[in-house]
């Protein structure tokens, strides 16, 4: 009987240690300082689904209107973050966001950088959907970057950091300080470098968040809430001189270190569950980040 128990207890133990990211070694999330949500963001919409409380920001969607809010100042380049928490239960059709864009600068064909939780159904997790696209078009024809995760903890339990780092030479998103994807510049034509605001919403879309839009929003759970805190706007605003220089989230300076590398990889095998240049039905003619070796 020994050897039975003694095998159970290496795959609970390879069970648990497979949930646990390896260290990263660098936490951007300590290094710069957090904001109260006054000091760098204000109400964009929904300003009656939208309550501030200890630093807390709660935004929720019913069936009357959802809720957004937009950073006071566009940035060239800037670590963005803030910890988020979830609504759990049936949150089909329901998008909670934290993300970059210039999309009221250039309607019609702005860039743009996502951070998504899309929507789930009882007792599925929630996926995770990082996104860049850039020069996006009004007229459908918009080319997303999407890679979607499934993650190594319960997002409903509490709050999470949720980071987006946009330099001139890389994008790279980040759970709890663990980066999950890095999307380097390959050319002009397929990295955003126009000033983009921070936005964060919360709001219905029913016609494709839950596998593809299989499942809508229903309102007998409303409200559907989202909870904000720890906002950290640290970068290079519109205004800064040009000698204004990008932060850093990694021990080396401007590329990842090897165990932010081995930390990503974990990620990405373990729990990426959808990868756009691995789609073979998208047309990898209109994806040139998606040739060569990637990262």
């Amino acid at each position: 009987m020994a050897f039975p128990l003694l095998l159970l207890m290496l795959l609970y133990s390879s069970s648990c240690n497979a949930q646990r990211p390896p260290y990263p070694g660098f936490s951007p999330t300590s290094r710069f300082r957090a904001l109260q949500f006054g000091q760098a963001f204000s109400n964009l919409w929904g300003p009656q689904h939208q309550t501030l409380s200890n630093d807390q920001l709660a935004i929720w969607l019913d069936r009357s209107s959802g809720s957004g809010f937009k950073s006071t100042r566009p940035f060239r380049s800037g670590y963005f973050g803030a910890a988020i928490k979830l609504q759990p239960g049936y949150t089909a059709g329901v998008i909670t966001a934290f993300y970059l864009s210039n999309n009221e600068a250039h309607q019609g064909h702005h860039d743009e950088v996502d951070i998504e939780f899309l929507g789930t159904t009882l007792g599925k997790p929630y996926t995770l959907q990082t996104n860049v696209y850039i020069n996006g078009s009004g007229d459908g024809r918009i080319i997303g970057r999407e890679m979607k995760f499934h993650l190594w903890f319960d997002p409903t339990a509490d709050f999470h950091n949720y980071a987006i780092l946009w330099t001139p030479s890389q994008i790279v998103f980040f759970v709890d300080d663990v980066p999950i994807r890095r999307y380097p510049r390959k050319g002009p034509s397929s990295f955003p470098s126009r000033p983009m605001w921070v936005y964060g919403s919360i709001w219905d879309a029913s016609s494709w968040a839950t596998e593809d839009g299989k499942y809508k929003a229903d309102y007998s759970f409303q409200p559907f809430v989202a909870r904000y805190s720890r906002f950290i706007v640290e970068g290079c605003s519109s205004y800064a001189p040009l000698t204004c220089r990008a932060p850093s989230a990694s021990p080396i300076g401007g590329t990842l270190s090897g165990q932010q590398i081995v930390a990503m990889q974990w990620a990405q095998r373990n729990f990426m569950v959808y990868d756009y240049c691995k789609d073979p039905k998208r047309d990898h003619a209109l994806l040139p980040d998606c040739r060569g070796p990637r990262p």
